[in-house]
């Protein structure tokens, strides 16, 4: 959506996995994707890893604008399948945020952007691993519906601004009723709108 959205923007897509770094270049590779042409590629890397180990990975320092970050984020104590890839791409290790958000600090540019998404109990994890590192938070919900409590939260945030945390209005995905999406919904899925509307 970003690319679509940005046309000359790059991305790098970062997976630990072999197996779904190879079905995120299979999509890129998908004839309705030929208008991406070559600007995104897939990177399959660890973003936990620090130091000379992230840089030999291919996550140098300061080499990015904008980390977006898409982890894990369901609880351990959760029910989770018992597929080993699938356990791993859905649920959370101790610290994730912590280590997530430590990397994307690290490879961004000076002023460069982060934004990760999560479920709403992660809200506080996700602060305590910005502070210091990110400021001019700001915290968008994401509601299935209108009157529906919020089932993620985007946090967006700059490197190493100082300002404090606002609250943008929310994204409602569906109408109050039905389940088509809204016309919001749709511009931002298909790259005709930022989610934070600018």
């Amino acid at each position: 959506a970003v690319l679509s959205r940005c046309p000359t923007a790059r991305a790098v897509l970062i997976e630990r996995s072999t197996e779904m770094a190879g079905f995120a270049a299979a999509t890129l590779s998908h004839p309705g994707n030929a208008h991406l042409g070559d600007r995104a590629s897939v990177l399959t890397a660890d973003v936990t890893l620090t130091g000379r180990a992230r840089a030999e990975a291919g996550l140098a320092n300061n080499s990015f604008d904008f980390v977006i970050m898409n982890p894990p984020f369901n609880a351990a104590q959760d029910r989770s399948t018992p597929d080993a890839l699938r356990r791993q791409a859905h649920v959370a290790e101790d610290g994730l945020f912590e280590s997530w958000i430590r990397s994307a600090a690290a490879v961004a540019k000076p002023r460069g952007g982060l934004a990760v998404i999560a479920r709403p109990e992660q809200l506080v994890a996700i602060l305590d691993a910005i502070e210091g590192r990110f400021g001019d938070a700001e915290l968008l919900c994401v509601h299935p519906r209108p009157d529906a409590a919020a089932i993620r939260i985007v946090v967006r945030a700059v490197l190493g601004a100082r300002g404090k945390l606002s609250i943008r209005p929310p994204l409602a995905l569906h109408g109050p009723s039905g389940n088509a999406p809204t016309e919001r919904t749709e511009m931002i899925n298909n790259g005709l709108a930022s989610l934070f509307g600018d």
